[in-house]
C-alpha cells in the first residue's frame, strides 16, 4: 500500500449518523427527499421560531486514510469513484482505491466511463498485453472520444494491465449521444432506439432539478432544449448503469469499482440507484470533496486528496482541423512554438516526425508524451493564391 502521507483524507460520517431532534437518523444515499439542502421550508408567516428538527449535523468522527477505509468499501459489491476529469489528484486517489481493493479481494473490476462500449475489444486487448499503449490509442479513438489528457488515467490504465484487472467501457457511443442532442430520446428511428436502455427512468425530481440548474448556468442556454440536455444526460447514466448491472450480471464473483465524474454519481441519483435498480446490489460512493458543496447525502465518503499535477505537456501552439492532404492549422497562438518557427494560419501539416497524419488525433497521438523543449519535425503544404503551392519542412522545440 502507498505511504499514507501521499494524500490527506477526512472521513465525514456520512456513513455514521444525522442528529436532529427527532433522533438519530442513518445516512441513506439515495434518500434525496429526506435530506434538505439548506432551504428554509415553505410555511404560514408565524411568530415562532422555526423548528430545530429542520436542521441536519453532521457529525465528523475524525480523519482517516484510504487504507484505513478499504475494509468498509470492500464489503460492498460495487464502488463508485467520482472525479473532476482534468484533476490529476482525483485520478490517483482513484488508483489508491482500486489499489487497496484489489489487495484485498483480487476478483475486481474496474469500470470507465471514458471508454463507449463499441471499442470494448480494443480495451481488453490492451489489458491482455496484445496491442502495444499506441495501438490502443488509436483504435480506441481516445483523442476523438474522450479529449483528457490520456496521461491522467496511465497510472490506473497500467495498473490495470499489469495485474490483468478487466475494465469495462461503460459509456454511450459519442454519435448516439450526438444523435439525443439532435432528436432527443423520442426522435430516434428504431435501430438507434434499440440502442438506448429498454428503461429510462424519469421519477427523480431533484435529479431533474439539479440538471436544469447546471443547465442555465450554460452560455446559450436559452437557445438550447432543456430536454434534449436532459435525454443526454439520461442515456450517458442510464447506459452506463445498464451495462455495470450486465456485467454485474454476467460475473457474480466479481467486485466493480466504477470511474466517473462526480455529477454522475452525487446523491447516487445518476449511476448509483440506476444500477440498484437493475439489481439488488451494496454499493458506497466516494467522491472528492475539494470542488464540491458539501451537503447531506452527497456521498458515502469523501476525499480530501493533496494537490498533484501532471509534468507539462510540450505544445505546437496551434489549433488543429481537417483537410484533404493532411492536417489544417486552423489557427496560432500568439508566441507559441509553431509561430515562432514560422508555420501560418492555413498550413497542412502533412508529416509529423516523418511519420503521415491525416487527422488530427494522428498529431495528439505523436505528441501526448512529448515534454517541452523536445524538437518535432512537420513536412507542411503552403497553399498560396497566386503561386503554386509550396512544401516546407520545419524543425523546432515544443514550448510548455
Amino acid at each position: 500500500m502507498a505511504n499514507k502521507n501521499l494524500f490527506t483524507y477526512l472521513l465525514l460520517a456520512f456513513v455514521s449518523v444525522f442528529l436532529s431532534a427527532c433522533g438519530a437518523v442513518e445516512v441513506n444515499k439515495y434518500a434525496g427527499k429526506h435530506h434538505v439542502h439548506g432551504e428554509a421550508p415553505e410555511s404560514a408567516e408565524t411568530t415562532e421560531p422555526p423548528s430545530a428538527g429542520n436542521t441536519r449535523v453532521v457529525r465528523i468522527s475524525g480523519s482517516a486514510s484510504i487504507e484505513e477505509i478499504i475494509p468498509a468499501l470492500a464489503k460492498k459489491r460495487v464502488v463508485f469513484v467520482g472525479e473532476t476529469h482534468d484533476n490529476y489528484a482525483h485520478h490517483l486517489s482513484q488508483l489508491e482505491i482500486i489499489k487497496g481493493l484489489h489487495e484485498v479481494y483480487p476478483d475486481l473490476a474496474i469500470g470507465m466511463e471514458m471508454f463507449q462500449k463499441p471499442f470494448q475489444a480494443h480495451l481488453d486487448s490492451f489489458i491482455a498485453g496484445e496491442i502495444s499503449e499506441q495501438q490502443f490509442l488509436k483504435r480506441s479513438e481516445w483523442f476523438d472520444r474522450w479529449s483528457f489528457d490520456y496521461r491522467l488515467y496511465r497510472p490506473i490504465l497500467d495498473y490495470a494491465r499489469q495485474h490483468k484487472i478487466p475494465v469495462v467501457a461503460l459509456n454511450a457511443s459519442k454519435e448516439l449521444k450526438n444523435r439525443v442532442s439532435e432528436v432527443g430520446i423520442a426522435g430516434l428511428n428504431e435501430e438507434e432506439r434499440a440502442r438506448v436502455p429498454a428503461e429510462v427512468d424519469r421519477s427523480d425530481e431533484e435529479y431533474t432539478a439539479r440538471l436544469r440548474k447546471i443547465f442555465h448556468q450554460h452560455p446559450g442556454s436559452s437557445k438550447r432544449n432543456f430536454e434534449r440536455f436532459l435525454d443526454v444526460q439520461l442515456l450517458w447514466d442510464e447506459s452506463m448503469a445498464e451495462r455495470a448491472a450486465a456485467y454485474l450480471q454476467e460475473h457474480p464473483s466479481r467486485k466493480l469499482v466504477v470511474l466517473a465524474g462526480s455529477g454522475h454519481l452525487m446523491h447516487g441519483s445518476g449511476i448509483p440507484k440506476r444500477v440498484s435498480r437493475r439489481m439488488d446490489v451494496e454499493t458506497a460512493i466516494v467522491l472528492p470533496a475539494d470542488n464540491l458543496k458539501l451537503q447531506p447525502g452527497i456521498a458515502d465518503f469523501l476525499v480530501f486528496p493533496e494537490a498533484a499535477k501532471l509534468p507539462k505537456a510540450g505544445l505546437m501552439g496551434v489549433f488543429l482541423g481537417t483537410a484533404e492532404e493532411g492536417v489544417l492549422i486552423a489557427s496560432i497562438a500568439p508566441e507559441s512554438a509553431a509561430e515562432k518557427a514560422g508555420l501560418k494560419r492555413g498550413d497542412v501539416i502533412q508529416q509529423l516526425n516523418g511519420k503521415a497524419v491525416k487527422t488530427p488525433s494522428d498529431i495528439k497521438l505523436v505528441l501526448f508524451e512529448k515534454k517541452p523543449g523536445e524538437n518535432v519535425q512537420l513536412q507542411v503544404l503552403r497553399k498560396r493564391l497566386l503561386l503554386s503551392d509550396q512544401e516546407l519542412d520545419f524543425s523546432f522545440p515544443l514550448g510548455g
